[in-house]
């Protein structure tokens, strides 16, 4: 079988089906294998698989486990709430960790290797095709794979999405910058590295947490764009980062001059489809349900997309042993749209949350603020064991309105969760 893409989602996805025996072939674009970009947050379901697959115990020596999570107002730098990451990881029974997105991707590169994935570089697919026996892939080069299945694992503009629906990716005007400060620096010597720290600001958010080694603190910066509003082709710019965060705390506006200047990242998502497969093909990760970043899913869900996908494979088998992939796909098709589905539609609801302002944000943080540290029904439905089968996928939270804050306030049709 193939697996198209070697990012974070298409190696968990070949690791996940090579230990269920099938003899994967990767194929990546860039002539070499590595991840752009900083930390990366793990929740409990997926140091869930990782502990499965054999690897939990090198993420941890490679991570961070913080104590707590801690949401402040980006403006007058008071505390909303917090969760205590150690009490969670007694309920769900795994960590909360932080690591650099490169070793989470080297980790999964290497446990390719050693299981005997065919890994493949230099090979952008530019083509995916159905056949009597499975399907094919074409590359930029003119050279084609065949397989009896084919994983399009290749990310937002992938172009076997195409054979399901003609949609193109969603702008949320919003961009982040990234970076990492010294924690001996004097503005930050005081903070906490135990913890992961989000700022809620009016159109602007600002996160900071701990890297390995207790030496150095991860910053995000994320921001609406006044130019990307207005339709300009040139936005995300660094001068509309100083201005969307001037009406911030001291403290996030002194982390803003550490954040890499010369690279950002646009924020884009997809409108949820219900159908992954097309045939042999079959799409996985950012190529079916890319979300925006409010609930630290995109990589997660991503790693769930492939475990459960082998462990339908392990499932369903023909009488001589080899993969029912007729029966495997239909039962990955029928458990992880409608998942990811509540992970893409909760990220734009809580992105929207964290970054209002006037009446609505004072709405916001009595909420937060009146939430109690140990209430988990907000995020049990993400937090718990990965469904593999529709019965399984828990009920999701029951929304709060803004509104109920403060009964003379105006009605908003924004809802979120206090987490």
């Amino acid at each position: 079988m193939i697996v198209v893409g070697g990012g974070i989602g298409g190696l968990g996805a070949a690791f996940s089906l090579t230990r269920q025996g099938q003899r994967v072939r990767l194929l990546e674009r860039a002539p070499a294998f590595g991840e752009v970009g900083a930390g990366i947050q793990l929740a409990p379901n997926c140091t869930r698989i990782l502990d499965d697959y054999g690897l939990l115990e090198e993420a941890e020596r490679l991570g961070v486990v913080p104590d707590s999570m801690v949401m402040r107002d980006a403006v007058d730098n008071t505390e909303l709430t917090r969760l205590d990451l150690r009490d969670l990881e007694e309920r769900y029974g795994y960590p909360y960790l932080v690591i650099h997105r490169s070793d989470l991707h080297g980790l999964l590169l290497r446990a390719c290797e050693r299981v005997g994935v065919e890994l493949i570089t230099d090979a952008q697919v530019t083509s995916y095709q159905n056949t009597d026996g499975g399907a094919r892939v074409t590359l930029a080069s003119g050279e084609t794979h065949e397989a009896g299945v084919v994983i399009a694992a290749d990310g937002l503009h992938s172009p076997a999405r195409k054979l399901l629906v003609d949609d193109e990716p969603v702008s949320s005007a919003y961009v982040a910058y990234r970076g990492t400060v010294s924690a001996g620096l004097p503005h930050v010597e005081s903070v906490d590295l135990s913890e992961v720290a989000v700022y809620l600001g009016p159109a602007c958010h600002f996160v900071q947490y701990g890297l390995p080694g207790g030496e150095m603190l991860n910053q995000v910066a994320v921001f609406e764009s006044p130019k990307a509003l207005a339709g300009q082709e040139d936005w995300g710019t660094p001068d509309e980062l100083d201005a969307a965060f001037a009406g911030t705390c001291d403290f996030v506006r002194d982390g803003l001059p550490f954040m890499w200047r010369d690279k950002w990242w646009r924020m884009f998502d997809r409108d949820p489809i219900m159908n992954w497969v097309h045939g042999r093909t079959a799409l996985l990760g950012d190529s079916a349900h890319t979300p925006l970043q409010y609930i630290a899913q995109g990589a997660i869900i991503a790693i769930e997309d492939g475990w459960v996908l082998g462990e339908h494979v392990a499932r369903n088998r023909a009488a001589d042993g080899t993969a029912d992939w007729g029966t495997a796909l239909a039962a990955y098709q029928a458990v992880r749209p409608e998942h990811c589905r509540r992970v893409l539609s909760t990220s734009r609801k809580w992105g929207e949350l964290w970054h209002l302002d006037g009446v609505h944000r004072e709405q916001r943080n009595a909420l937060l603020r009146a939430r109690d540290t140990y209430d988990y029904s907000f995020i049990d439905w993400l937090y718990g064991p990965t469904a593999l089968t529709a019965d399984q996928e828990p009920p999701m939270f029951t929304p709060i309105p803004l509104s109920s804050a403060d009964g003379e306030a105006p009605p908003t049709d924004v809802e979120g969760s206090a987490a």
